[in-house]
């Protein structure tokens, strides 16, 4: 079974996605910096969770790609 991530989580990933996706890449310590900078989410769990999932995102793109 996958992770289950609240529908929040999932919106905010998209969004940012749709407006930036040229910038987002697989490494994760990178796309907290770019989730902290292009959102107002205050708390470091959910930048985390967000950024986590935006990796997610992207590894399973590259592999449906192949």
């Amino acid at each position: 079974m996958g992770n289950i991530r609240p529908n929040y989580i999932k919106s905010l990933g998209h969004q940012l996605l749709e407006e930036h996706s040229d910038i987002f890449t697989t490494d994760f310590a990178q796309n907290k910096e770019f989730v902290t900078r292009y959102t107002n989410v205050e708390s470091k769990g959910i930048r985390n969770r967000v950024a986590g999932y935006i990796v997610r995102q992207l590894r399973v793109k590259a592999i449906r790609k192949k």
